[in-house]
C-alpha cells in the first residue's frame, strides 16, 4: 500500500494573501543582503520563503481531524485514525483484536469503519514495517517549485507586494528595485552640484549612474551596488536631473538642457479635448486608412506585428519633428518602467546616420527628427517607415525615396487675411507620399503665424471643418471631399483627432455622406455654431 504524498491545496497561491510578517520578513532579508531588488526578485524571494515553511507544515501533519495511522501505533475502539496511504481517508476504530502470525512477534488488528459498513483491518503493534517511515513531500508538485510558482502567479503576487511595499515609509524604490532607506549611502548637495557639473560638460548626458560616480566622491568602502542605488534615489528626487534610460538601464540627464518639445507639449501638438459622442462612428473608424495615425484617437485598428510601420505625416507633426506614438508605432521605440521620457538613437535607414530622439511617454509622442524631415524634403502626406534597430536604443527611419519629379499636388495659398486656400499645382517630389494625405505648402511662415494667438478670429472646431470642407469640395466638379484630405487640412490650422472630425460630419445637416467615408457639402442645408 503506497503513501500518497503530502502536497500543498490545489488553490493555494491563487488565493495566496501577502502579509505583515512577510513584508518583515522581505525588509529583514533587503538588510541582510544589501543588495536592492526588483519587486519580481523579491516576489521570488517570498515564494521560497513560504514554501520552505508549508514544507515544515505538511512535515510535522498538520491534521488535525485524528491520528495519523501508523503500523507501530496502538489505537483503542472509538478512536478516529487519519489513513495516508488511503489519501488521508478518515476510519473510526470499531475493534481491536490479538493478530494471529507465527512469523510475526505479537500484534493487534484494527478493524476500522469508513461509514456505512464499510469495514476494513489494518494491523497496529508492528515496529518493523514500511509504513512507519516518515511521510514523503510531493516533490514534484509544482505548486512548490519557486521558477514555476513564479510564473504562473507572480504578476498577481507582484501587484499585491507592490502595494505593500509602497505603504512602507521605510523603503525607497528607484528603477522598480527596492532597498531599507536606513542603509543608504549618505548623498550630500555637493555630491549633487557635482553631478550637475559632469552634466553640464557633457551637453546634459545622457549618463550612466556608474560613469557619475566615477566623477563624484562617494564612499568605497561599501557594496557598490548599494553605493549606486543610492546615488539614483538621491537624482531622483532632486528635480534637477531626468532619469531618461530605457527600461533595464538607468540613464542621467540635466532636465533644463533637454529640448523645450520634450519638457512640454509644442504648440503644434496641443489639443484641448472636445467631449463628442463616439457611438455613431464606431462603424467608420475602421475605414480610416492605417496609415493614417493619430495619438489622440482612442481607436486604434488591430494591426499585424509585422516588422515595420508606415505612417502618413500630417502637418503639426512635420512642423514639430515629431511622430505620433500609437500602439502600434511604440512597439518599434524603447520604453521605461517610470521615466516620462527616454531618449534613444534613430538610424537613417539609407545613409546610416545617427541622431537622437525622445519618447515622450505621457503625451504619446516621439521627438527630434524635424533637420531629418527638412533633409528628405518630407511634407504633409509624406510617408514615414519605422523598423526595430539591430541594437537595443536604436530604431531605424526611412523615407520612400524616388525620382525627383514635378506632380500635380494639393496645394494649400495663405491669403492676406490669413484665410487658406487650395489648389493643385505642379510641386517638386521626391519621396513617396498618400494622395489623400498630402499638402504642399508654398509659404510655411505664413502658415505658421496661424497658430499665434490672436492671429485671426477664434473659430471653433465645427467652423474650422466647415470651411476647410468648402474650399477643398472646389477642387473637383462633383464637390466630393474624402474625409483623410478633410482630416489632413484641418491640421493645418488645428490640432484635431480623426474621430473628432468624423464625429462632425455624421452629425451635421450640411455633410452628406456618400459611402466609403466621401462627404459632399449641403450649403442650403442650415449650419450650427456649435460652442467647445
Amino acid at each position: 500500500m503506497a503513501i500518497t504524498p503530502l502536497a500543498l491545496r490545489s488553490n493555494y497561491w491563487e488565493s495566496f494573501i501577502v502579509q505583515d510578517q512577510d513584508l518583515e520578513f522581505l525588509y529583514n532579508s533587503l538588510l541582510e543582503h544589501e543588495t536592492p531588488q526588483t519587486t519580481a526578485e523579491l516576489v521570488e524571494v517570498l515564494v521560497a520563503e513560504r514554501i520552505r515553511q508549508e514544507k515544515q507544515n505538511l512535515i510535522k501533519g498538520q491534521p488535525a481531524q485524528g491520528d495519523v495511522y501508523l503500523p507501530k501505533k496502538h489505537y483503542q475502539p472509538g478512536q478516529t485514525i487519519l489513513f495516508p496511504a488511503l489519501k488521508w481517508k478518515q476510519g473510526l476504530v470499531k475493534e481491536v483484536r490479538p493478530g494471529l502470525n507465527p512469523e510475526y512477534p505479537p500484534f493487534e488488528v484494527l478493524e476500522v469503519e469508513f461509514g456505512a459498513g464499510d469495514l476494513h483491518e489494518f494491523a497496529s503493534g508492528i515496529e518493523s514495517h514500511a509504513l512507519n517511515q516518515p511521510i514523503p513531500i510531493q516533490l514534484d508538485d509544482p505548486q512548490l517549485d519557486v521558477k514555476t510558482v513564479a510564473k504562473n502567479y507572480g504578476s498577481g503576487l507582484s501587484r499585491q507586494l507592490n502595494a505593500m511595499l509602497e505603504s512602507n515609509p521605510d523603503l525607497v524604490r528607484i528603477a522598480l528595485r527596492w532597498f531599507p532607506r536606513a542603509l543608504l549611502v549618505d548623498v550630500n548637495i555637493g555630491h549633487l552640484n557635482l553631478a550637475e557639473a559632469v552634466l553640464d560638460m557633457m551637453g546634459g548626458g545622457p549618463m550612466t549612474t556608474h560613469t557619475l560616480l566615477e566623477q563624484i566622491e562617494l564612499p568605497t568602502d561599501v557594496n557598490p551596488k548599494l553605493t549606486e542605488f543610492s546615488l539614483n534615489l538621491a537624482l531622483q528626487e532632486d528635480g534637477r536631473f531626468d532619469e531618461v534610460g530605457p527600461a533595464g538601464e538607468i540613464l542621467w540627464f540635466l532636465h533644463r538642457l533637454e529640448p523645450d518639445a520634450v519638457q512640454s507639449i509644442p504648440t503644434y501638438l496641443k489639443f484641448n479635448p472636445i467631449s463628442y459622442d463616439q457611438n455613431p462612428i464606431q462603424l467608420l473608424l475602421p475605414a480610416i486608412d492605417k496609415t493614417s495615425m493619430d495619438e489622440l484617437e482612442p481607436y486604434e485598428p488591430d494591426l499585424p506585428a509585422d516588422d515595420e510601420v508606415v505612417f502618413s505625416l500630417i502637418f503639426p507633426h512635420r512642423r514639430t519633428g515629431s511622430l505620433p506614438l500609437t500602439r502600434q508605432v511604440a512597439r518599434f521605440f524603447p520604453t521605461a518602467y517610470e521615466s516620462p521620457r527616454v531618449q534613444f538613437t534613430f538610424v537613417d535607414a539609407d545613409s546610416g546616420q545617427r541622431f537622437s530622439g525622445w519618447v515622450v511617454r505621457a503625451s504619446r509622442y516621439v521627438f527630434g527628427l524635424r533637420e531629418w524631415y527638412t533633409s528628405q524634403n518630407l511634407m504633409p502626406g509624406s510617408l514615414v517607415r519605422i523598423k526595430r534597430g539591430k541594437k537595443p536604443g536604436e530604431v531605424i527611419i526611412k523615407a520612400d525615396k524616388r525620382r525627383t519629379v514635378r506632380e500635380w499636388v494639393r496645394t494649400a495659398l495663405i491669403g492676406a487675411d490669413g484665410g487658406i486656400v487650395f489648389a493643385m499645382l505642379k510641386q517638386i517630389v521626391s519621396c513617396a507620399f498618400d494622395e489623400r494625405m498630402v499638402i504642399a505648402i508654398n509659404d510655411i511662415a505664413a502658415l505658421e503665424k496661424l497658430w499665434e494667438p490672436g492671429a485671426r478670429p477664434r473659430q471653433n472646431m465645427e467652423q474650422v471643418v466647415l470651411g476647410m470642407m468648402r474650399e477643398l469640395s472646389k477642387l473637383n466638379t462633383q464637390g466630393h471631399v474624402h474625409f483623410q484630405e478633410l482630416y489632413s487640412s484641418v491640421n493645418l490650422v488645428r490640432r484635431c483627432p480623426p474621430g473628432l472630425i468624423l464625429s462632425i460630419l455624421t452629425t451635421r445637416p450640411w455633410a452628406n455622406h456618400l459611402g466609403n467615408l466621401y462627404f459632399k457639402l449641403e450649403e442650403n442645408k442650415e449650419t450650427t455654431q456649435t460652442d467647445e
